[in-house]
Formats: C-alpha cells, structure tokens, sequence
C-alpha cells in the first residue's frame, strides 16, 4: 500500500508541474491576454511599435504607440510544418522499423539500432547547422527550381521557389529529428512481441511479409499512435533548429510550400532581446501568451491521442 501511494505521488508530479506552468503562463502574460482579446489569433500584426517614444493608455493597459500583436502567421508555420514532419516521418519511422525488426541479419540489429538512437540523442542546434550549411543550398540551387517546374500545376507548389529557407526546409529537418522516435520506440515493441503470433501467421500461410503486415503491426498499434504523438509534440516545439532554417520570416502566412515561416518556439527566442526592450513589459507578456498558446496546442493534441487510444480499445474489443 505504502508503494503505491508513494508511485502515486511520484506520477502526479508530473501532472502537478504542468498545470503550475499553464498556470504560471496565464497568471504572466494576462495583461496581454486583456489587451489582444481574439484578435491575437487571427491577425498578422505584431509590432513592437514605437519604443523611442512615451508610453501610451489603451485599452486600460500602458503599451507603445503603434504595437500590435497578432500571431496567426505563426499558428499556421507552426502546424504547417510540423504537418509535415509527421507525414514524412510517421511512413519513414514505420518502415525503419520493420526493416530493423524483421529485414536485418541479427548480428548488425543492434549496432543498426544503436545508430537510429544516437540519431535522436543529437543536439537540434547541429541538425539546425547541417540545415543551414548544407540543406538549405542544396534545395535553393536543385531540389526547389525542379519541384516548381514539375509540380507548379499544383497551387501550393507554384513559386517563387525561393532561396531555400522557409516551409518545406523546416519540415524536412523537422523529419530527420523525429524520425528516430518513432524508429526505436516501434522497433522496441516490434521485437518484444511473441513470436508465436507470427510463426501461426506463417504456418497459415502468410508470407513473411503478410504476417509482419497483418498481425505483428496491428499488434503494436497503440505504440505507433503514443510514439507518433511524442514526435508530434517534439515538432511542435523545436526552436534552434527551426529558427536557422525556416527564414524567421516575421507577419508573413506561408502561400506555397517555399515560403519563409515562423513558428512559435523559434519566435519567442528570435523576439525576446527586442520584447524587453518595450519599457511597458506588454512585449514579454504577449510572447508568454505566445507561449500559453503553443502549450495548449500541445496538450490539445496529446487529448486528442488518447480519445483516438481510447477509440481503438473500444474497437479492438467490440465495445463499438
């Protein structure tokens, strides 16, 4: 008894610190929050204004002449692009896995592996310095022209193609960092399954691949959904790797798949020196607003992964 309930207590901790940051970030940034009103989520003003002058009364709230703050620009870079990295990654990861699982020699399983997870262990500012020196030219000069030319007919693939910064980059770099998760995390359950479910698959008939298909991957659904959601939310959250590939571009809304971006994280970083310079504070409080409303996004989606869990055990045992 006295276990469980010191397990218990060491399991809410974790509920206990994220409601102090929700409630930490609301309690900050609500003179911004009074102050935007719904406009903060669907417009694409934000300005500073005018710091070399006297603050000014608007609103009930001393601000700067002429600051705006408006953050649909990086709501949609935001989940554009992570839109992205979860499409590449989520068919990249599975694949990985299986082959890791089931194609390769038992003797290099495990250095193989060894490899996808120091691929996850590898800080995001080096996978932001590969982007930037090595991605970025190579999609501008090659990748980018040849994609506007052939897929032009598509609307969200017609140019400009661009330099190479923007939407498509921050997906790809996105992909390579989330990749890994899903990889280990899918492989590992891969290869705990029993192995009798497969041999009865292969003495029905199946071919080895039917079986991997069919019964081995269905049998790790719940890990695929927890492992990709996890990917989810390390994309939605990215910030060095994103702000040195995506452009920085500030009150721009993507227009095609080449269009420089922000995202949420990457702008708190980028605007925070410029924010604590507005003598009102108003700046720093509307990005912990900023903030407020990526952790909310973030805990939406994680909601949304377990209605989706909880979905599937209802039709795994007939409930629905």
């Amino acid at each position: 008894m006295l276990f469980r309930k010191l397990m218990a207590a060491l399991a809410s901790i974790v509920a206990i610190v994220l409601l102090i940051l929700v409630g930490f970030l609301a309690i900050y940034a609500w003179p911004a929050i009074r102050f935007n009103g719904l406009h903060f989520l669907v417009k694409n003003n934000w300005s500073l204004g005018f710091l070399y002058s006297d603050p000014i009364l608007r609103h009930g709230q001393q601000v700067m002449p002429g600051a705006h703050y408006g953050i649909l620009f990086l709501i949609a870079g935001t989940l554009l692009s992570t839109a992205i990295a979860v499409l590449l990654a989520v068919p990249i990861g599975v694949g990985a896995a299986l082959f890791l699982a089931e194609g390769v020699p038992a003797l290099l399983r495990p250095w193989l592996s060894f490899f996808i997870e120091l691929l996850a262990a590898i800080p995001s500012v080096v996978y932001g310095l590969w982007g930037l020196v090595v991605v970025i030219p190579f999609l501008g000069h090659h990748v980018f022209p040849a994609m506007q030319k052939w897929l032009g007919f598509i609307p969200f693939f017609r140019g400009p193609a661009g330099s190479g910064y923007g939407l498509l980059t921050s997906g790809l770099v996105l992909t390579l960092m989330i990749v890994p998760l899903i990889t280990a995390t899918l492989r590992d359950a891969l290869v705990s399954q029993q192995s009798h479910l497969r041999d009865a698959a292969l003495a029905l008939g199946a071919s080895r691949y039917e079986a991997l298909w069919t019964v081995q991957l269905p049998g790790v659904r719940r890990v695929l959904i927890g492992s990709s959601i996890l990917a989810t939310g390390r994309a939605l959250g990215e910030t060095m790797a994103v702000l040195m590939v995506s452009g920085n571009a500030l009150n721009v809304m993507p227009n095609n798949i080449y269009t420089t971006i922000s995202t949420m994280a990457s702008f708190i970083v980028s605007q925070l020196d410029s924010a604590l310079t507005d003598p009102t504070g108003m700046a720093v409080k509307s990005l912990a607003e900023v903030a407020l409303v990526l952790c909310l996004i973030s805990i939406v989606v994680n909601s949304l992964a377990r209605v989706l869990l909880l979905y599937q055990d209802r039709m795994t045992f007939g409930v629905i």
